[in-house]
């Protein structure tokens, strides 16, 4: 894991810490136990521990808890690439997620290693590696987003 640097730019700095603010009360995060590490722009990473409740029947972390580690990192990766988002002006959302499950997780911390290494107009290419407490990968992401205006994604939602 290379942890890119921190820009030294006032604006970056502060939607950083306003998006940190946002996860630690975002009701998803608290509902699953997930936590924002850090983010950087193009880059986070983000955990969540194996609990009984987050498991399917063979009690192995469910793969939808793992798939949305992989993106709710991405997007957190994606947020601080460019300031329209973190303004209010612009939005992403995912049109496409694929996750390849690896290994099982059965017990520990799992966590969630983001990059962007394409961002276009309209559409950003993304991938992420879950990793648990020995390193090992148990789960590669990656997927496309769109680049949405606030109001389009408002009169979508009401059928307009």
């Amino acid at each position: 894991m290379t942890v890119p640097p921190l820009p030294d730019d006032p604006a970056i700095l502060k939607a950083r810490e306003a998006l940190f603010e946002q996860a630690r009360n975002w009701p998803l995060f608290h509902l699953i136990g997930m936590e924002l590490e850090d983010m950087r722009p193009a880059w986070s990473m983000l955990k969540i521990a194996w609990r009984p409740d987050l498991t399917q029947p063979a009690q192995i972390m469910h793969g939808g808890i793992i798939a949305t580690l992989i993106d709710t990192g991405i997007a957190h990766a994606i947020l601080l690439t460019d300031a329209r988002y973190t303004e209010g002006s612009l939005s992403v959302v995912s049109v496409d997620l694929r996750v390849k499950y690896l290994r099982p997780v059965s017990s520990g911390v799992i966590h969630c290693e983001s990059t962007v290494p394409r961002i276009g107009k309209q559409v950003i290419h993304a991938d992420s590696v879950v990793r648990n407490e020995e390193g090992k990968v148990v789960a590669r992401g990656d997927a496309i987003y769109m680049v949405v205006t606030r109001d389009r994604l408002q009169r979508d939602e009401a059928g307009a």
